[in-house]
């Protein structure tokens, strides 16, 4: 007996000491976690996410724009990560959390809205209605990026699958999956659809709220027990790890966590596994420097304008009407838009 006591006790020191060995070399706890975020799928039935479109009789296959192969697990399952669908929201006085905490904002029909990082970090969707409108407000955290669009009478969820390190959503009245970065169906039988996209910027709080004073904010009630003070993903909004593979890298001069907008607008062709139509990518530091940039985008002259009372870029047309886009990290845009 004492000597198995032994044969014990040295077994959970050598564990602990291995454990410990990891936590330090990962940077502490939640980047310990991230790496072995995909040890998760050992545990999660993966399999939903294709699995429910073949029993509509679709095969993924036949249904797809892209390679079945590079829709990679990330971990949770299908709605592992849940949506918030019922959102409730606080007023800006008194204010619900720190003036610099960032936001996503959103103002249609007259009807602003403010969705914090520290939230959707844990949840990625939002089924919301603004101004009358019934919208989807979607953020990865792996990726920076923004999305939000006219959702219609569905709802939209967290598929648990990633495409090229990124949000991969899904509709919830027939289970088409999109790649949110591009907005489009990747898989499903309404495969190369488009969402009707919304503009969006990413700012403060307090920023936000001094343009619009009256604006509600997304309530941190939200029926699920999450640590919203807390950033569930360590140090990877800034170090340089991709955590999941993404394509054309070294097309990337950039550090792949520098903050960039980008916009684009398909031309209605589907080749497999890439983007057809046209984009165009402006980097912040650059445009807070410069003030503004004019490209060409479609045909057209086309501006972004650094605002310096929301500290972000405006993508606009050059009478001034804002033009829909995404913040991302500047990994995103060589893997969904390079060639």
């Amino acid at each position: 007996m004492k000597r198995i006591a032994k044969v014990a006790i040295g077994t959970l020191a050598i564990t602990a000491t291995v454990s410990a060995a990891a936590l330090v070399q990962a940077g502490g706890w939640a980047n310990l976690k991230l790496r072995a975020y995909a040890l998760t799928q050992v545990f999660h039935d993966q399999s939903r996410e294709l699995g429910d479109l073949q029993k509509q009789n679709i095969n993924p296959k036949e249904f797809s724009r892209i390679e079945l192969e590079q829709l990679f697990n990330g971990g949770p399952p299908k709605d592992g990560i849940p949506s918030i669908d019922a959102p409730e929201f606080d007023t800006a006085e008194p204010p619900p959390s720190a003036p610099d905490d960032i936001v996503i904002g959103m103002d249609v029909n007259v009807g602003a809205k403010a969705y914090p990082y520290n939230v959707l970090n844990w949840h990625e969707i939002v089924n919301d209605q603004i101004g009358g409108v019934n919208v989807t407000v979607s953020y990865c955290p792996l990726c920076d990026t923004i999305v939000a669009f006219d959702r219609g009478d569905t709802t939209f969820g967290v598929s648990g699958k990633l495409y090229q390190s990124c949000l991969v959503m899904y509709d919830r009245a027939d289970d088409t999956l999109y790649a949110q970065p591009w907005g489009t169906g990747i898989v499903g039988p309404n495969v190369n659809q488009q969402v009707d996209m919304l503009p969006t910027v990413k700012t403060t709080l307090g920023q936000w709220l001094e343009q619009h004073p009256d604006s509600q904010i997304l309530s941190t009630r939200t029926g699920y027990t999450r640590n919203y003070e807390g950033y569930p993903y360590g140090t990877y909004y800034t170090d340089e790890r991709i955590v999941f593979e993404a394509r054309n890298q070294d097309q990337r001069e950039l550090h792949p966590k520098t903050i960039v907008s980008y916009v684009w607008e398909p031309d209605g062709q589907t080749p497999h596994n890439r983007f057809s139509g046209d984009s165009l990518q402006f980097v912040h530091d650059e445009l807070q420097q410069q003030g503004s940039q004019e490209a060409e985008l479609s045909g057209r002259t086309v501006r972004a304008r650094w605002d310096e009372k929301l500290d972000t870029v405006i993508v606009e047309e050059l009478d001034g009407t804002v033009i829909p886009s995404s913040t991302a990290f500047a990994f995103v845009y060589p893997a969904f838009y390079g060639e």
